[in-house]
């Protein structure tokens, strides 16, 4: 039996002035669902997180909460929890105090402290914004957002002001959260390993448009355009011709994940190839190495012609800058739906 949506989103457009924002945005969200919308700036993702907390209205389309439609609603009678970029937090009032405004009936003091402690903050209930840490305020925020017990919370950029260390432990803790409470929440970022880690599913947005929506394994190893390949990651975009199950590219012949005929266009992850010594396979001559400590990542250009090709290795690997190289195959490339030039959409 198919699971009905918490939230539905139906054709949601919106413009300021000339420029539409969002144009025709679907969307279902289901029960105790963590799902990060990703996309570069400007491209529509914030605009409809407001949208769906009723801040802004749409021009056309529905936002239906547990199938009633509460697009005239006002934000405060949505049953939304809004945890904001900056976290908003009264720099005049505790935690406590934070996490308890808003909140009605002669228990809302008590409902603030269970909110607190969910999120493993009651030995700072006393303390005021500026003496908490950036990812403490973070959780300070975040019970906030779950002291009334909404059905939905929308998290909008809540980690991008912590550093990189603070940011993935707090993302972690987060994620806890939400999961042990059994919260649908949908989170807005532009980071790939972010909405990558966090997320059941997730969304990838260009242009006001949602490109595709599935899980992060399906999205990224099953990517419909280039712009959601190179999105999600880093890959090489090669121009083929499909033979079935595999298709003949640049780099010679090339499994496909699915099927495909004809002129494609072909997303092949750097992990799916390999460098070996020179007389074995396509060669080529290493232009760059990126050292990343887990790994190392390769450009290499094929000799002959004027196509580079990006290969993740191991963190020991002997090649240099200079290096002759045999370039082999040994992971699947995904035929893209777009019929576009490489390295467009």
């Amino acid at each position: 039996m198919e699971r009905a949506p918490l939230l539905e989103l139906q054709g949601i457009r919106k413009r300021f002035g000339e420029h539409e924002v969002l144009k025709g945005v679907g969307l279902a969200v289901y029960p105790g669902e963590i799902l990060a919308l990703l996309g570069p700036s400007g491209c529509g993702k914030t605009t409809l997180l407001r949208v769906i907390a009723g801040l802004e209205s749409p021009d056309e389309g529905r936002v239906l909460l547990e199938g009633q439609d509460i697009t005239p609603l006002p934000p405060e009678r949505r049953g939304i929890g809004f945890v904001f970029q900056d976290y908003a937090l009264f720099p005049h009032l505790t935690a406590l105090g934070n996490v308890a405004f808003g909140l009605k009936g002669k228990d809302r003091l008590e409902r603030a402290r269970r909110a607190l402690e969910r999120v493993g903050m009651t030995l700072f209930q006393d303390r005021k914004p500026g003496e908490l840490s950036g990812g403490q305020q973070q959780r300070v925020a975040l019970a906030r957002a779950l002291a009334p017990g909404p059905r939905l919370v929308l998290l909008d950029e809540p980690f991008s002001s912590l550093d990189a260390g603070l940011r993935a432990a707090t993302r972690e803790e987060v994620r806890k959260v939400l999961k042990e409470t059994g919260t649908t929440a949908i989170l807005v970022t532009h980071d790939q390993e972010e909405a990558l880690s966090f997320a059941d599913r997730l969304g990838v947005m260009r242009g006001g448009r949602l490109l595709q929506v599935g899980t992060p394994e399906e999205v990224y190893l099953r990517p419909k355009t280039p712009f959601v390949a190179q999105f999600l990651g880093r890959t090489n975009l090669l121009l083929g011709e499909g033979k079935g199950r595999w298709a003949e590219t640049c780099l010679g012949p090339v499994p496909l994940a699915e099927p495909a005929h004809g002129p494609l266009i072909l997303s092949l992850r750097p992990e799916a190839l390999r460098l070996i010594p020179p007389g074995e396979g396509p060669l080529g001559e290493v232009v760059a190495r990126e050292f990343k400590g887990h790994d190392l990542t390769y450009r290499v250009r094929l000799l002959g012609t004027d196509r580079e090709v990006q290969v993740q290795e191991s963190p020991t690997a002997p090649y240099r800058v200079g290096d002759r190289v045999g370039i082999q195959v040994v992971g699947e490339g995904v035929a893209l739906e777009a019929k576009t030039p490489v390295g467009t959409d």
